[in-house]
Formats: structure tokens, sequence, C-alpha cells
């Protein structure tokens, strides 16, 4: 069975200033530009069944300067759809709303097109994309690289562990990174994470 390898993009305006990001499509910072051309070496070499990255400008420049092949885009790898806390940080959220937390509480809705997303919808996402890369990766043709964002991954990350959406709280996941998801006795498990080369 192949591993699964998830990156999150490199460094954005927002993700450097802590401000909630999904569908506004900053591109990389100069820093984020340099963090996904460092990955290269943690990519390549490998034998890829499948390549998938978030539609979002981000994701597609980091897999392109990390040098990751043949990548389609997944529209289900999208960022967690933030509603009314787009482009909000956290300690601006708390002061309306002290003790929110964005892994029980979700999001204020937002506009009719995005109007934010509860972990469960996350979740259903996440889903979905496990679903589509399954088969390529118990027929052992190679890994499967997934290029999409933070809180996404970590929500795919717990589903694919076994646990609720909401557990994606539990794996803090860095601008710039790869980690892989392996298996052991059958069983899916964190093989690496967060790693920089």
């Amino acid at each position: 069975m192949g591993d699964l390898l998830l990156v999150r993009h490199g460094e954005t305006e927002w993700s450097r200033s802590g401000q909630h990001t999904s569908w506004t499509d900053l591109p990389l910072t100069e820093h984020g530009e340099e963090q996904a051309k460092s990955l290269a070496p943690l990519l390549t070499g490998r034998t890829y069944a499948l390549a998938l990255a978030s539609p979002l400008g981000r994701a597609i420049r980091t897999a392109e300067l990390a040098g990751v092949p043949g990548v389609g885009l997944e529209p289900d790898l999208r960022e967690w759809d933030y509603g009314g806390y787009e482009g909000i940080t956290t300690a601006e959220i708390h002061r309306g709303r002290p003790g929110w937390d964005l892994w029980t509480d979700g999001v204020a809705p937002g506009p009719a097109d995005h109007p934010g997303e509860s972990p469960a919808e996350v979740g259903a996402r996440a889903d979905r994309v496990l679903a589509r890369v399954g088969d390529a990766l118990a027929e052992d043709a190679g890994d499967v690289v997934l290029v999409a964002h933070a809180h996404f991954l970590r929500v795919l990350t717990a589903r694919r562990l076994g646990l609720p959406p909401a557990e994606g709280r539990l794996f803090q996941l860095a601008t710039g990174t790869v980690s892989r998801l392996s298996t052991e006795h059958g069983r899916p498990v964190i093989a690496e994470w967060n790693r920089q080369p």
C-alpha cells in the first residue's frame, strides 16, 4: 500500500498574520515560494499513483515549485470555508466571542456564495477525497500526494485515522511542510508530521 503525502502550501501574507484564509486567493510570499521550492527533495524520487491539489493558486503554485508531477485539481481539497470569519484573526474573533473555537463552534455565516462550513461538512469533503484516493493507495502503484491547506488537511488526517473531524485540532500544521500517513499492521498511522527540509 502506498503512503499518503500531505503538503501544506507555502506562506501567504494572511497565513503569516494569522488571518483565516479560505476562498481569498492570496499568492505565496517570497518566503512562501522559497518554502515550496525547498520541499522538492522530500517529494522527488517517489513514484506517484495520483497527485492532487486544491484549485486555489497558493496550492497550485506550491505543487509547481515543489516539483510534484502530473497534478490534477480537486475542488474538495479547498480550505475550510470560514464564512463571516474570512480575513479575521482568532484574537479578533475572541473580542466579540470569547471562548470561540473553530473545531467545536464552527464559523459565523458569510455571504451567500461562502456561507461557512461546520466541522462535519469539512469532514464530509475529506471523506470524499479519501474515497477518491483509496483505490490508488490500495493498488500499491505508488504514493498519493495532496497539496492543500492547514485546517482541511488536519481534518483529513483525523478522518484517515478514524477520528471525528473536530479531532483535527490535535494536528498542528505549519506552512511549507510535508506529512506522511502510512499504515502499520493494516491500520492508518502518522509516519511523519510537519517535515521541513
